[in-house]
């Protein structure tokens, strides 16, 4: 340590160091450590908890997939209006033309056609049909130059005409996928398009295919961008190797059938002209897109803009308001059941109180989907509850009651699974409840009545709020028992979540559904901590 006398220095620890900086070292140690002991409990709320929020809620607005798969054909609509009476020129067709044929040959139109059919039906079937098909409208091209010359469909010519000839020398012989593919130094000054197209096609048949593109005929689109090229470039400077092959091709394209790719994809399918199709990809093209929250809440993003759904597919506010009023209902039957069964645990003795815990806590031995089976026996209309009303004569046989199928079959099944959930926060509670206070009450003139209302049950609203709490997140996300004893009307919007993620693919609707719903328990949430006070919440 240093000097006392000396006033004018840093105070030193032990080791020389000064004091201040010592002790900042001493706490990061501390820090540090504390961090490395709840790392792994951080990093697995991370993992499985925060960054599958933060995919849903970026799944809820993405939407790369139209821009993705037809890139030209997004630039060429940008100037057609979808409220126009006119259908798009022949440049968006044509964009139209290279970009399914890519996507046909990438196999992605199917999943463009999935994704846009979600906003308008039929159109995963004009995809389908326009990938079968748009290879005849390239192969009128394919098939004019090769009886023109058949060098123009052979794989090693292709390669030797476009490639650089340090990669083709390479790449004759080679074992798939050969060298990495490498245009020729000045053929995109003389085929911009054409060599576009074989650069597109060599690349794709080496990694995707994994084969040589030295050895693979090209694609009919390469021959449709060398029709283009030829009506539209000078072609007289090119000296290089296949010169005079190309240059009877350009004397020849004059007489060449060109068919119209406006007049190809209608004669295709009809709705190639309608503007709900179009207006729907147009409308769909941006990266990110408010769709989906829209059909979450009943409305739909059209060409035309924002507008309702038909009254026959507006169903997940019904859905919401459904969840959310049947929850609450759940919860507050948890309450009228499990007060009195925690009340009765917390004032028998230890060992009366242990026996029925038990009894409170075998439904978690035994399966959920045990449970919900159950009930489907005993709540049918030739079931154990009904064939005993008709045993005792409170019914007849023509009155059999029906409480499966229904809201009443999913609010028994689900009161009695979640009812242990409420029963053990308001049990752990009042077992801290001091019988003390009542019978003081009592002493000083206090009916039994009195005495639990003013006294005791004050004191147990902490369980209620933890208890509460905990039900109704619960029956708000619950899909199974809804839908095993819900039928058509006891189903929750869980349930429709789990249809879109495993049914019908439309992980983006799930994710706004998810959504959704998660802003509306934060929401509640807050509500409750604004009325009853969240720091009121005990759990004994």
């Amino acid at each position: 340590m240093s000097d006392a006398s000396d006033t004018n220095g840093p105070v030193l620890a032990a080791d020389g160091r000064p004091l201040k900086a010592s002790l900042n070292r001493a706490l990061r140690k501390q820090k540090m450590r504390a961090l490395m002991l709840i790392a792994p409990l951080l990093i697995f709320v991370l993992v499985a908890f925060i960054l599958p929020i933060a995919d849903m809620l970026f799944r809820s607005v993405e939407n790369t997939i139209v821009r993705d798969t037809l890139p030209r054909t997004v630039v060429a609509m940008s100037s057609w209006n979808s409220d126009e009476a006119e259908t798009p020129d022949e440049a968006v067709y044509r964009a139209l033309f290279i970009d399914v044929f890519l996507a046909s040959e990438a196999k992605t139109h199917t999943r463009l056609g999935s994704r846009l059919n979600y906003e308008t039906t039929g159109i995963s079937s004009l995809f389908r049909q326009s990938g079968r098909e748009v290879g005849d409208m390239a192969e009128v091209y394919e098939d004019q130059f090769e009886d023109l010359d058949a060098r123009w469909t052979e794989d090693v010519f292709w390669a030797e005409f476009m490639g650089d000839p340090a990669w083709f020398a390479q790449a004759q012989g080679a074992e798939d996928p050969g060298p990495t593919f490498v245009l020729k130094d000045g053929i995109s000054d003389v085929l911009p398009k054409t060599a576009d197209a074989y650069a597109t096609f060599a690349n794709f048949v080496q990694v995707e295919d994994e084969d040589n593109p030295a050895a693979e005929d090209p694609w009919a689109l390469v021959h449709a961008m060398l029709y283009e090229d030829l009506t539209e470039q000078d072609i007289s400077g090119y000296d290089g190797f296949g010169a005079d092959l190309l240059a009877d091709a350009a004397a020849a394209v004059e007489g060449f059938e060109a068919p119209s790719y406006k007049s190809s994809f209608i004669d295709m399918d009809e709705d190639w002209a309608s503007p709900e199709v179009l207006g729907t990809i147009q409308a769909y093209s941006p990266p990110f897109t408010p769709g989906y929250f829209l059909k979450a809440v009943d409305m739909q993003l059209t060409p035309d803009g924002i507008e309702a759904q038909s009254e026959d597919r507006a169903i997940y506010l019904k859905l919401f308001w459904r969840t959310v009023w049947m929850s609450l209902f759940i919860t507050g039957m948890t309450i009228l059941l499990g007060y009195p069964v925690a009340f009765l645990l917390a004032k028998l003795p230890m060992r009366q109180s242990s026996l029925l815990m038990i009894l409170v806590l075998l439904p978690f031995w035994t399966s959920l989907l045990v449970r919900t089976s159950a009930w489907k026996v005993l709540l049918q209309q030739q079931g154990v509850i009904n064939d005993l009303l008709v045993w005792s004569g409170l019914i007849n046989e023509a009155g059999r009651l029906v409480m499966i199928n229904n809201q009443l079959g999913t609010i028994i099944a689900m009161t009695h699974i979640l009812l242990p959930f409420m029963i053990l926060p308001l049990y752990s509670v009042m077992a801290t409840i001091p019988p003390s206070y009542v019978r003081a009450a009592k002493s000083l003139g206090a009916t039994n009545w009195v005495a639990f209302w003013r006294v005791y049950f004050p004191q147990s609203v902490p369980g209620i709020g933890a208890g509460s709490i905990l039900v109704f997140i619960l029956a708000i996300g619950y899909y199974i028992t809804p839908a095993l004893v819900g039928g058509t009307s006891g189903i929750f919007i869980s349930n429709r979540i789990a249809y879109h993620i495993s049914s019908s693919l439309n992980w983006g609707l799930a994710a706004a559904l998810g959504s959704i719903l998660l802003a509306a328990v934060l929401i509640l949430y807050w509500a409750y901590d604004r009325i009853v006070g969240i720091d009121n919440v005990k759990l004994g």
